[in-house]
């Protein structure tokens, strides 16, 4: 049985802010979504199989996600191109930040050693939400993920839209 993951960050902290570029080069920091609660979930590789399902479930709930006043922010190690790729070929209507230089999966907790089923399959990006509340602190972390559920469960996490 794997032990549960060690986060380094916890409900109540602030979130550490970030300044990076997007899948379409524009310039994205988390301090500019003040005032908005922020999905930021991490994920593992651009156009793998759970990650496409979790993308396309954010996808479909986006306009629900909008409509609560809250922000959509992916956010893994691949590139520039291998994200514009992704958001094209999904029509993905949120931003998916670059992170090559793992400056942001560090500071969140989320880059280190991960396991299937038990057993140890190197280290990488680890599939993390975090929901950062209007005032920038972190109001919940889903440290397992269901990729093809975990959109419906933050919208239920979010309730009708009021701040978190």
């Amino acid at each position: 049985m794997a032990k549960p993951i060690e986060l380094k960050l916890k409900e109540g902290d602030i979130a550490p802010d970030f300044t990076t570029t997007s899948h379409d080069r524009r310039i994205v920091s988390l301090s500019s979504f003040r005032g908005k609660n922020v999905i930021l979930y991490f994920y593992p590789k651009d156009s793998t199989s759970g990650c496409t399902k979790e993308a396309c479930a954010f996808r479909d709930n986006h306009a629900e996600f909008k409509k609560r006043g809250a922000a959509i922010l992916g956010v893994s190690t691949d590139s520039t191109k291998s994200h514009a790729t992704f958001v094209e070929k999904y029509k993905l209507p949120f931003p998916l930040l670059v992170d090559e230089d793992k400056r942001i999966v560090n500071a969140y907790g989320v880059y280190g050693p991960k396991t299937f089923m038990g057993f140890n399959c190197g280290t990488g990006t680890r599939r993390i939400t975090f929901l950062i509340g209007p005032d920038g602190t972190i109001k919940k972390i889903w440290p397992k993920v269901k990729p093809a559920k975990h959109a419906r469960e933050i919208l239920a996490a979010l309730g009708n839209g009021e701040a978190v």
